[in-house]
């Protein structure tokens, strides 16, 4: 039984850590794309909305407002499927988180499809790209919050930080899962870095990307949930 336990952990800790790569591509999506914004870093986007309803230059209210209501919407999503699938087994509940969250990003480029410089010209299809991608990162939030696993919140990295220096030798404590604190940190770069260069070619192209690694990232998930209850008889 003991191995099987870790092989699940490993797996979930595997897809978990993609989730967060995804992060930083949309983190760079909404905030170098549409017009200083975040749609997966709520408290990033509190502060960003507090700064325009205090007239900061370069910030909008009505941007932030409506990433923040879709965000929630999102969440509002996830618990709710949650209690809709309490019986369901987790492979196929985290197939069906998984689609969901693909499908908002896969519609957010759709929307964004001709799209060039949404920053330009704040239309109906730059509010329709930051509600659907607030929204799939809401859903993914609290999917992730289900899940419950250790320093894996995939879409914010304050907490996470604090623990790699907090809980460090120099700090006095042992360094427990500073390997997967580290490698989040980096992935969540990486992503940034890869939907900056992403983003030459348009708003679509990340989220297409982002789109593809979440349901490839949930459909793994499914498999190695479904074998691991094969192979315990369940």
């Amino acid at each position: 039984m003991i191995p099987v336990v870790v092989n699940r952990d490993r797996r979930l800790l595997a897809v978990l850590l993609a989730l967060t790569f995804v992060t930083g591509i949309v983190d760079a999506v909404s905030y170098l794309g549409l017009g200083h914004v975040f749609t997966a870093n709520m408290t990033g986007n509190v502060v960003l909305l507090g700064f325009a309803v205090a007239g900061a230059s370069g910030l909008s209210v009505a941007r932030s407002l409506v990433s923040l209501v879709a965000f929630l919407a999102g969440a509002l999503g996830a618990g709710r499927l949650s209690v809709l699938t309490l019986n369901t087994p987790r492979g196929r509940w985290l197939v069906m988180a998984g689609a969901v969250e693909a499908g908002l990003l896969l519609g957010a480029a759709a929307v964004s499809t001709g799209s060039d410089a949404p920053t330009d010209t704040p239309s109906s299809p730059v509010y329709a790209v930051i509600a659907l991608t607030a929204a799939a990162m809401g859903f993914r939030t609290m999917t992730a919050r289900q899940l419950a696993v250790l320093d894996m919140t995939t879409t914010v990295l304050t907490q996470t930080l604090a623990a790699v220096a907090g809980v460090s030798s120099l700090a006095g404590g042992r360094n427990p899962r500073a390997g997967r604190r580290l490698t989040a940190v980096v992935l969540m770069l990486a992503g940034a870095a890869v939907g900056t260069l992403l983003l030459r070619y348009g708003l679509a192209l990340p989220l297409v990307v982002s789109s593809a690694c979440v349901l490839g990232a949930s459909m793994y998930a499914g498999a190695s949930a479904h074998a691991e209850a094969g192979a315990t008889g369940r």
